[in-house]
């Protein structure tokens, strides 16, 4: 790479704390960044997906939750270090394209795009059953419609409503958790409830170990708890919409081993502690069993209001996502040029429209094909969230390697261990892919996987033979400018 490239990339964008041209309104403060990233890892797979793990892995499942944070940990670091060399919304698809190719930056771009589209479309089905425990009567399709709609129009207003909605998600999905900790710390210690009698300490070993189904089958739960981690590279997202992105992203990122420690590896210790895993089944949320066994006469409802909250916190941060997705890679000639408007209010419009009206679809096709069928769309996401992961990992070793050549600048946020830790967690990643493999349910995640592949190939080869201009272009790091525009 050129130092004209270097100036391009680099320039007057990333002194200000990024890239104005991009022609976002930074309206994302510190308060909203670091809740968004508080908020994209703690997902519904913690708070549903994690019985049927307790089931298969018994306490096992809180060292399972650790290392995947800690490699999450280091994905983020490695994020980190190239958002504060080049914070721009594009994120991960920008990376790809510049120290990949074109193509990679292409098909991460889409792939990303996708697993939020199908994402939405599982959280607004998923949404619309949380309310029917309330209200029964209301038909499913009314609510996931409205909730559809007002999410939308939240989107469209501008980047300070998305940011102000996530912030209070995120406080409910905070505050249950804490109080679901404090309250079992007090079962255990003090011995109230109906659960005081049995709640202990050594219930974590006192059946038949850690490992009570053997380190394989502990093993087979790391794909379940990565998908509970999906969505906390969003905060990557953020980075061309944050104010003070050099303050609020490495911030946001270097708190993440405590978000992780307390919400995760903390809930599931106290809940294990509480309640023995032996009595955990899958399909049933671990919190709603415990508050059940404290005999909390609310617990129901309340989790159930918490995983609400969780469902529609990840459709909100699908529409944000997706929009400003179809914008990079608009603005890169990959899509078409109308998805890289901005609307007045400096939002990306046109591809948040585009983006919901897939999303109301799959909640029509929800209610015609089987429940399996639809849990095998859901599957896309987690195929599509390794694949990103990789890029940025990938990104960052040749993005190091670039520096240590003395080719590009240094980053302000280094990533810990140089790009040691990149390729430790890139050998994780390729054995939850081979854990996916072996396993016959979750295994449909990688033939849908194959087959977006080859769309990707198919729509890279089309788009290359109608517009050659447009690898050159990408491959140079230059972008068609009239998408930075208004409407």
């Amino acid at each position: 790479m050129t130092s004209t490239q270097v100036d391009k990339h680099h320039g007057d964008g990333s002194a200000q704390g990024g890239t104005p041209e991009e022609g976002y309104e930074r309206g994302l403060g510190s308060r909203q960044v670091q809740m968004i990233a508080i908020g994209g890892a703690i997902g519904v797979g913690l708070f549903l997906g994690a019985g049927a793990n307790i089931a298969k892995a018994g306490p096992s499942l809180i060292l399972m939750y650790a290392l995947a944070g800690v490699i999450v940990f280091f994905i983020m670091r490695a994020l980190g270090e190239l958002l504060l060399y080049r914070p721009v919304s594009g994120s991960f698809a920008e990376y790809a394209r510049e120290f990949l190719g074109p193509f990679f930056g292409f098909a991460t771009g889409w792939t990303y795009w996708l697993m939020w589209v199908v994402t939405g479309m599982a959280e607004l089905t998923a949404a619309a059953i949380y309310v029917h425990y309330w209200f029964p009567q209301v038909p499913q399709w009314v609510t996931a419609l409205v909730f559809l709609v007002v999410l939308y129009l939240a989107n469209l207003i501008s980047v300070k409503i998305f940011g102000e909605i996530e912030f209070w998600f995120s406080m409910v999905k905070v505050t249950a958790l804490l109080g679901m900790i404090v309250i079992g710390i007090g079962v255990i210690t003090f011995g109230f409830s109906a659960a005081g009698d049995t709640a202990a300490v050594s219930n974590l070993w006192a059946f038949d170990g850690i490992f009570p189904k053997g380190v394989g089958s502990s093993l087979m739960t790391l794909q379940g708890v990565m998908f509970a981690y999906l969505a906390v590279e969003l905060v990557g997202v953020t980075a061309g919409e944050s104010e003070n992105p050099e303050k609020t992203l490495p911030k946001a990122i270097n708190t993440l081993p405590w978000r992780i420690i307390v919400f995760y590896v903390g809930a599931l210790s106290v809940i294990l502690m509480v309640v023995k895993w032996t009595e955990f089944q899958p399909g049933v949320s671990p919190f709603v069993a415990a508050f059940a066994k404290i005999g909390i006469p609310a617990g129901a409802a309340i989790v159930n209001f918490v995983v609400l909250t969780a469902a529609l916190s990840s459709c909100n941060s699908g529409m944000y996502s997706t929009g400003r997705m179809l914008r990079d890679l608009a603005s890169n000639s990959e899509a078409p040029k109308v998805l890289g408007k901005l609307s007045s209010t400096k939002t990306p419009a046109v591809g948040i429209t585009l983006s919901v009206a897939l999303m109301g679809i799959g909640v029509v096709l929800n209610y015609v094909v089987p429940e399996k069928a639809f849990g095998y769309v859901t599957s896309v996401a987690t195929a599509a969230g390794i694949w990103t992961w990789m890029m940025i990992l990938i990104s960052h070793i040749r993005y190091r390697r670039e520096v240590v050549a003395g080719r590009l600048p240094a980053s302000s946020f280094p990533a810990p261990g140089g790009t040691v830790c990149s390729w430790i967690a890139v050998a994780f990643l390729l054995l939850v892919t081979c854990m996916i493999a072996i396993d016959p349910e979750s295994r449909i995640s990688l033939y849908v996987g194959a087959g977006w592949a080859v769309c990707l190939v198919v729509g890279w080869s089309v788009l290359k033979s109608r517009s050659p201009q447009v690898a050159k272009r990408a491959a140079a790091g230059e972008k068609d400018p009239e998408p930075a525009g208004r409407s």
